[in-house]
């Protein structure tokens, strides 16, 4: 059971691919909300069920009849891969049912030594990806995640062609766009960024986002270059990672696009702001030169938050200490090596 966000969701496609693969016998099924079906389909003996929040399993009665429901599964254990309040109080029915259960602790008091001002225990967190693989060992299923398995790259209909083109050109995503702002790169600097690879003709730039602010955004990113594309609006969900699993890479703030990307098996390089590649969110199997952090020596309190919901003054323009020179200088490094 993972509910939300997007990418804390995405985040559970790869060690469920790990899983499978060395578990083959072992059938699971994933409780989320609708919208996040697509992330696993493909995965052998993986199963989706819908959390319907808004009717069936809204409040407390709710949950009780998701317990129900999932209990019909005839499942033999449940992994709680949220830890908050509706997941607890439905992993607790199944406890007191009498099927085996683990949840994944989340470091809280770690994350907190990490982000705080004074005595800063600035060191590497275990990741979520260990964190997630943890609950299944205590489960009696020990994962591997050293190997990691990948899906195949979508084959592109002709509706994406039709945006994209057909061309042997290298095809590189940029989702500039956050939940906080603390970790968003400024506008002005990402279009340094688009406008420097777009001086090169072998690549299309396809711009990720949704909204209409964000589209809005995109648009004057994207304006009057022939190879840089504002996808926004323009595809569904599903085609959307289908497109994605066809990058060469991607370009992505600390959030769910940069995810998706690495649970494709795409190359991404991150940008960091009030967070940090430390907390455990590095996207799956990205090397950590490929997270690109705000100097920490002008701004020693970095990181201040885990999810970048907290707003520190003087720190808003921490993000501006990232060059894009040397954004675009990572970009063509990945796609020449």
């Amino acid at each position: 059971m993972r509910l939300s966000a997007m990418g804390d969701v995405a985040m559970t496609a790869p060690v469920l691919r790990a899983f499978v693969n060395q578990y083959p016998e072992v059938k699971i099924t994933v409780i989320s909300r609708p919208f996040f079906k697509a992330f696993f389909e493909g995965i052998p003996n993986v199963s989706f069920f819908v959390f319907d929040e808004k009717e069936r399993h809204k409040g407390f009665l709710g949950l009780m009849r998701l317990f129900q429901d999932v209990k019909q599964l005839q499942i033999d254990a449940f992994a709680d891969l949220h830890n908050v309040l509706r997941s607890k109080i439905v992993r607790s029915l199944f406890a007191l049912s009498g099927k085996k259960i683990a949840y994944t602790d989340k470091g809280r008091e770690e994350k907190k030594a990490l982000t705080r001002f004074e005595n800063k225990d600035f060191k590497p967190l275990t990741t979520m990806f260990e964190r997630h693989a943890k609950v299944f060992e205590e489960l009696g299923f020990a994962v591997d995640l050293s190997h990691p398995v990948f899906p195949k790259k979508a084959v592109l209909k002709d509706e994406i062609l039709d945006l994209i083109g057909e061309n042997s050109q290298r095809l590189i995503g940029i989702a500039p766009f956050a939940q906080y702002d603390s970790k968003v790169y400024p506008i002005d600097l990402i279009q340094e960024v688009i406008n420097k690879l777009a001086e090169n003709s072998n690549y299309i730039i396809l711009l990720f986002g949704g909204g209409k602010k964000e589209v809005e955004i995109l648009e004057s990113l994207s304006k009057d270059k022939e190879n840089v594309i504002n996808m926004a609006g323009k595809i569904k969900f599903q085609q959307e990672l289908e497109l994605i699993s066809n990058l060469d890479v991607m370009l992505s703030m600390d959030s769910g696009n940069a995810h998706i990307a690495a649970m494709l098996g795409i190359k991404v390089i991150t940008l960091w702001g009030a967070t940090h590649p430390y907390a455990g969110f590095m996207p799956f199997n990205q090397p950590l030169e490929n997270a690109l952090v705000s100097d920490k020596e002008k701004y020693p309190f970095l990181p201040t938050s885990v999810y970048g919901n907290k707003i520190v003054p003087g720190y808003e323009e921490a993000m501006r200490t990232i060059s894009p020179i040397t954004v675009v200088q990572k970009i063509n490094h990945l796609l020449t090596n």
